[in-house]
């Protein structure tokens, strides 16, 4: 199990910017059968631990010697930045099944693809539920049966592989082969035919008097 040390923090607010100066980022630690404990981690050692546990990967989450087992819950960001603002960090029962949004990873080539298709994704991830340590990191799904144009892929043709329970409507689409956009031909425009709206007026202006003196 990875683990990630955290100290116990102090400051707060405003304050805590300071923190992040430093290269500390503010987090929070709370869930089963602990208090809620106001921490500060590492920002480069938080950035590696996240890259490879995600958000659905069990870590030891290490304060004063303590290791608690934890799911990296939430992780705030400066949208501009990038800069991690803060972390919460949610203790689990490694004897409780939780539940986790686990990313999708797509895989396998799908020949209406190849013919011209364009594929489209309607989901990302998916929420499962599973012992805290049989969360899967990922969930690899085969697009390889993809083909023909207009065909689509559902939950319930993810085939699992674990010890875990998907949770979404099993009628739900994950993806789909549409058709290439059809191209609409446009008749080209001389100069000599754009006209602006002063002449468009003009021109209506001039028909109404022409028939006014008919």
């Amino acid at each position: 199990m990875i683990n990630l040390n955290a100290e116990i923090r102090e400051v707060f607010g405003k304050k805590a910017a300071a923190l992040r100066k430093d290269g500390f980022v503010p987090a929070e630690l709370y869930g089963a059968g602990t208090e809620n404990l106001h921490l500060a981690v590492n920002a480069k050692e938080f950035t590696k631990v996240w890259a490879e546990a995600g958000e659905s990967t069990v870590v030891n989450l290490v304060v004063k010697g303590t290791a608690h087992p934890v799911l990296i819950h939430d992780c705030h960001k400066n949208n501009l930045t990038g800069e991690i603002l803060n972390i919460d960090f949610h203790k689990v029962n490694l004897k409780e099944k939780v539940t986790a949004v686990v990313p999708l990873v797509f895989v396998g080539e799908s020949e209406a693809v190849k013919n011209g298709g364009i594929f489209v994704r309607s989901m990302d991830e998916v929420e499962v539920e599973a012992l805290p340590t049989d969360l899967p990191h990922e969930i690899k799904v085969d697009i390889s049966s993809l083909d023909e144009m207009g065909k689509s892929l559902y939950v319930k043709d993810i085939v699992v592989e674990g010890k875990f329970e998907i949770t979404e409507n099993e009628e739900t689409v994950i993806a789909t082969v549409s058709e290439p956009e059809e191209e609409v031909e446009v008749a080209p425009v001389s100069v000599a035919d754009v006209k602006t709206e002063g002449e468009v007026k003009r021109a209506e202006k001039e028909a109404k008097k022409a028939a006014s003196e008919e």
